[in-house]
């Protein structure tokens, strides 16, 4: 995997991307907003939390993803019951009565969290490091894990009775929160047609784990102009109330704005989309095509916004 220049490394990534989309949509239907979110994320070394109802096809995604992307997957099901240990792995006695260390299922690629606000607080901090970090820490070693390295997590937001709500800090961690729509009517026809057949899709192998590390670097790589920095810097400071540059809508309708890791992933995740689009520097639309999912779950509404039913999206549109 040897390219001439950094050109011809973004020309093979944007092509790399539409491959992606093709394969995936073999099997995942209807899907290219969400599709287009969890490419982002990967290539920015992000991580997405993913918010739907039961059976919008969120783990089949993941593993489609996972198929065309060549890395290795593993699904842990979240469970009030689940102890930090079932995720990252723990030291047991071997035979000689040395300490041996079997790792948890968290040392893979890609990990589906799936239905992360089901476990208790102690048991989701134990991804904290894992996603900050890449390494786990056991017994006092630190193990680090392969890179490249992404968590999926997904949230149900209907059952909210014996959850445990993911805290400001945790939700930080995640670069993108993507709302899973149900499918339109025309797609849901053909997931019906297609799921209720004999015949299966196979997914070919698209890229590999080194030519995502390689196009991880490239993506930051990617030359940046001051005013599309400003740009995004600006929006991230006008959702902070009663600041020097707050917007009437922020100071109206929010108890916290995002931190300074908004401003981080929205030029990251700008740079990325300029290289899906056959772009070699973003622009101000391309801060504005990543904006809503970065900061969705990065501000608090207040009591006023909740009585007059105006939504977290509604609020990041009107700032746009």
């Amino acid at each position: 995997m040897q390219y001439t220049s950094d050109v011809d490394a973004a020309r093979a990534l944007q092509e790399a991307y539409s491959r992606l989309k093709t394969e995936i949509s073999k099997v995942v239907i209807g899907q290219d907003e969400v599709v287009r979110l969890l490419l982002t994320a990967i290539f920015c070394q992000g991580h997405c939390l993913l918010v739907g109802v039961p059976g919008l096809a969120k783990t089949l995604l993941i593993q489609t993803l996972s198929s065309a992307l060549d890395l290795n997957f593993n699904r842990i099901q979240f469970t009030p019951d689940l102890m930090p240990s079932d995720i990252l792995g723990s030291e047991t006695l071997d035979q000689e009565r040395h300490f041996k260390f079997i790792q948890g299922p968290i040392f893979a690629n890609i990990i589906l969290a799936d239905e992360i606000n089901r476990t208790p607080p102690k048991t989701q901090s134990a991804l904290l490091e894992a996603m900050q970090e890449y390494a786990v820490t056991i017994a006092g070693k630190k193990y680090p894990l392969e890179k490249p390295f992404f968590v999926l997590a997904t949230q149900n937001p209907i059952e909210q009775e014996g959850t445990y709500p993911l805290p400001e800090a945790q939700l930080d961690r995640f670069m993108f929160n993507v709302k899973l729509d149900y499918p339109k009517y025309q797609s849901e026809v053909e997931i019906v047609k297609n799921t209720t057949s004999s015949s299966s899709q196979t997914i070919s192998h698209v890229i590999s784990g080194e030519e995502i590390k390689y196009f991880q670097t490239l993506v930051r790589k990617v030359p940046v102009t001051d005013n599309v920095v400003e740009y995004a810097v600006k929006l991230v400071h006008k959702t902070r109330p009663q600041t020097e540059l707050a917007s009437n809508e922020a100071n109206q309708y929010l108890e916290w704005g995002a931190g300074p890791r908004a401003s981080q992933f929205l030029v990251l995740g700008a740079k990325c989309n300029a290289l899906f689009m056959g772009k070699y520097s973003p622009d101000i639309e391309d801060v504005q095509a990543v904006a809503i999912p970065i900061l969705r779950h990065r501000v608090v509404r207040n009591f006023k916004a909740e009585a007059e039913n105006v939504t977290v999206d509604d609020i990041i549109r009107k700032l746009l």
